[in-house]
């Protein structure tokens, strides 16, 4: 079997504490870059190659036992997403291994289904989500021992661009750190929370549907103020994980770009752009800005569609 599946952007939480009667709450999107791709055969012994094959191989061991499966198998991978930049890729690569091996079984199990039972999406249903059927989407955060479910999906506009800052020297919040943070920070205001979901359902995905991209923009850029604010005292007192992504995005929003920010913990930074021309702008002013020349930038689309399946 081979799956293929893209990463996501995370514009935040609408409770980031999880404290609240309705805990997180995400909103994001789907990408159609960068992405994993991997290939799935029968095996003499379970073993992996490619890029995150040490991950991708404990994810299918972990489902085969659950499921009860003594048969071994080979997983093969092309490309992956970078780990411990903020765009899903745990997420990606364990339900990209889990429905691969799901066909090749005959299971049927969902992502949610393989989420549950690879630990993934305790907290955010982007990923998730995102992997079923692309687009821009809302989750409702964990709730009775249940995983989130998705609430909104709307696709994004063919013609906007994403334009994606990467730092390859800088790495993320994961796993136990990402677990102690969450721990350390204080309640999150019933009123804000209440105040992030009107703007995000009553603003935001509405200017989706209307292609109102300043407005989109506008609210983006709050939620991105607001998450920056709450996380600061964890990313070194600034809204943003890397010095060196945040100095590109001030500069932008110095020349009037709202739509812009950090996904999930970064250091990969994001601007829209209304079409793919004010998109090549966008990328030509970021590389001039980073004059050293350490940072990656690639211009991105929304992905209006979930994870490619088919057999090898």
């Amino acid at each position: 079997m081979a799956v293929s599946t893209t990463a996501r952007l995370h514009f935040g939480f609408l409770d980031p504490s999880g404290r609240s009667a309705q805990p997180f709450g995400s909103f994001g999107l789907s990408l159609d870059q960068p992405a994993t791709s991997l290939t799935l055969r029968r095996a003499d012994q379970f073993e992996a190659s490619g890029p995150e094959a040490e991950r991708a191989i404990r994810y299918l061991k972990t489902i085969a036992e659950s499921c009860g499966v003594g048969r071994a198998y080979r997983i093969d991978l092309a490309e992956a997403i970078p780990s411990h930049a903020g765009l899903g890729s745990g997420t990606q690569l364990s339900l990209a291994v889990g429905t691969a091996f799901a066909a090749a079984e005959g299971l049927a199990l969902s992502p949610l289904d393989i989420a549950a039972r690879l630990g993934r999406g305790a907290r955010s249903g982007i990923g998730i989500a995102t992997f079923e059927a692309g687009g821009a989407v809302l989750d409702s955060g964990p709730c009775a021992d249940a995983l989130p479910q998705l609430l909104v999906r709307v696709p994004f506009p063919e013609a906007w661009r994403v334009l994606l800052i990467f730092d390859p020297d800088t790495k993320g919040l994961d796993g136990a750190e990402e677990i102690e943070a969450f721990e350390t920070l204080p309640a999150f205001p019933e009123a804000a929370r209440a105040d992030l979901e009107a703007r995000v359902v009553n603003r935001a995905l509405p200017a989706l549907t209307d292609g109102d991209f300043e407005g989109f923009c506008a609210e983006v850029g709050h939620l991105q103020r607001v998450m920056g604010a709450y996380f600061a005292p964890l990313q070194g007192g600034g809204p943003y994980t890397s010095p060196r992504v945040a100095d590109v995005l001030d500069s932008l929003q110095a020349n009037g770009v709202s739509g812009l920010g950090q996904s999930s913990w970064g250091p990969t930074g994001f601007a829209f752009a209304p079409s793919e021309d004010a998109g090549l702008r966008l990328l030509a002013t970021a590389r001039d800005r980073d004059q050293a020349g350490a940072l990656r930038f690639t211009l991105a689309r929304g992905r209006n569609q979930g994870a490619e399946i088919a057999p090898d």
